[in-house]
């Protein structure tokens, strides 16, 4: 079968562990021929945007990556861009299935052009918007997503196998903004990546970074971190709760990036206690999971969430109405506020059942968080 991805609204970097690359890397080990369309523009190690020299080439596991120029007076961040040849490079590639990474953007009409004369053809859509992140404003809630998106999501609606939400939150905001059919709508969750969680359930991968560490094997490990900015100020909390707590063989590990006007705060909460190890890429933070006992997420949700989930470990998370997909059902507790004394709470009651919630994390945690297992859903695989 051929696959194609198109991955228009993000940005598709070789090398990075995003949805789309994961999607597309299983995808093509589950068999399938993956072609990848996406724009002129990736993300460099420093994160900032960068044109390609290359329009059209095979990556080292074979998915061909065709990259697209925008039309004129088309800056690459306009939400009503469109590609140039965008119809044709779908008529060459001639495929089987069509998974459309998000749905806001007007090339999609060229997907329904397609699918429609291609009766055949199966045809996919995802979605990231939710109320956290979407129609905040009145214009974005009643004329981008209330008209524009929606209009655009019911043009499709006849030549769509599924819709997909990546949270029931955003399930949720696929039927209640978009007044999409329930019957039509499925949640395909982010994920962790299966070759990361293989290597890092070895024993020595744990025993050997808790030495680098200077954590013994007697001690509880919780790891937290990503992005600490104004948006998840609540990691500085976590940290005064593990430092006040009473028990000494608690210990926080907290990697990532901390915003500038958060630096003197979170620096006066490190102790022997809490370690701060900077940013790591994503094998390191594998890793982090891989040694830890309990990962904790006291701010908003990222995929981090997911991918801790996936490599089996106890967690404990910020309770945020439309994510609780990450409950299996005991393996892992919430935080129901922002306050010291909850985190506290909260960290003992994960410590007294950690052993139960061990088991269940890696009983139900790897294989429901399975990039392999995603990738076929995605495409119509899995039920």
């Amino acid at each position: 079968m051929k696959v194609l991805n198109i991955c228009l609204l993000s940005i598709f970097t070789d090398g990075f562990s995003y949805q789309d690359n994961l999607l597309s890397k299983y995808q093509r080990l589950n068999g399938n021929d993956v072609t990848v369309i996406t724009s002129k523009y990736k993300y460099s190690p420093n994160g900032k945007l960068t044109k390609c020299q290359c329009d059209d080439y095979i990556d080292k596991l074979g998915i061909r990556i065709l990259r697209l120029a925008t039309g004129k007076n088309k800056d690459f961040n306009s939400k009503f861009k469109l590609f140039k040849n965008f119809y044709k490079s779908i008529e060459q590639i001639n495929s089987d299935v069509i998974f459309c990474h998000n749905m806001q953007f007007f090339d999609l009409l060229k997907v329904i052009k397609y699918v429609k004369r291609h009766p055949s053809v199966k045809l996919y859509i995802d979605s990231h918007a939710d109320h956290n992140n979407s129609a905040k404003g009145v214009l974005s809630k009643k004329i981008l997503h209330g008209i524009i998106w929606k209009c655009l999501a019911h043009k499709a609606l006849p030549y769509t196998e599924k819709f997909f939400g990546v949270t029931p939150a955003r399930v949720d905001f696929l039927i209640d903004v978009y007044g999409l059919p329930k019957e039509k709508v499925e949640l395909l969750p982010l994920g962790a990546d299966d070759d990361l969680v293989a290597n890092n359930r070895k024993p020595e991968i744990r025993d050997n970074l808790r030495k680098r560490l200077g954590i013994s094997d007697n001690q509880i490990l919780i790891v937290s971190g990503g992005k600490i900015d104004h948006n998840k100020p609540q990691t500085l909390k976590l940290m005064s709760a593990v430092n006040v707590i009473d028990d000494d063989a608690v210990h926080l590990i907290v990697f990532g990036s901390v915003e500038d006007n958060l630096k003197i705060g979170f620096n006066s909460e490190l102790s022997n206690r809490v370690t701060y190890i900077g940013w790591k890429n994503i094998e390191e933070i594998y890793e982090l999971f891989a040694a830890a006992d309990i990962v904790a997420f006291p701010g908003l949700h990222s995929v981090l969430w997911e991918q801790a989930v996936g490599i089996g470990k106890p967690c404990i998370f910020k309770r945020i109405p439309g994510f609780d997909h990450i409950d299996l059902g005991g393996n892992c507790m919430f935080f129901e506020s922002d306050s010291v004394d909850e985190y506290v709470r909260v960290i003992k009651q994960a410590i007294q059942n950690i052993a139960e919630m061990k088991k269940v994390a890696e009983e139900r945690g790897i294989p429901t968080f399975s990039y392999r297992r995603i990738a076929e859903k995605s495409i119509g695989g899995l039920k």
